[in-house]
C-alpha cells in the first residue's frame, strides 16, 4: 500500500526550494511530485528575495498492510 506525505518548502527560487526538498527528504527530483504554489517575486531594482518561492512536495511512502 502506498501513502503520500505532503510537505512545503521555500527558497529564493523554485530551483532552490526543490533542492531543499531533495536534501530534506533524501529523495531525487524524479521520485517527488512537485507543485509550485507561488514563484519568487523580485524586490526593488530586481533584487531577489522580496517574496520566496513556495512548493508542495508529495512523497510516496510504502507501508505494510
Amino acid at each position: 500500500m502506498t501513502v503520500e506525505e505532503t510537505k512545503e518548502f521555500e527558497g529564493a527560487t523554485v530551483e532552490e526550494a526543490i533542492a531543499k526538498a531533495e536534501t530534506a527528504l533524501g529523495a531525487s527530483r524524479e521520485t517527488l511530485k512537485i507543485k509550485v504554489v507561488c514563484e519568487e517575486k523580485k524586490g526593488l531594482f530586481g533584487m531577489r528575495g522580496a517574496k520566496l518561492a513556495k512548493i508542495k512536495v508529495r512523497v510516496p511512502r510504502e507501508t505494510q498492510a
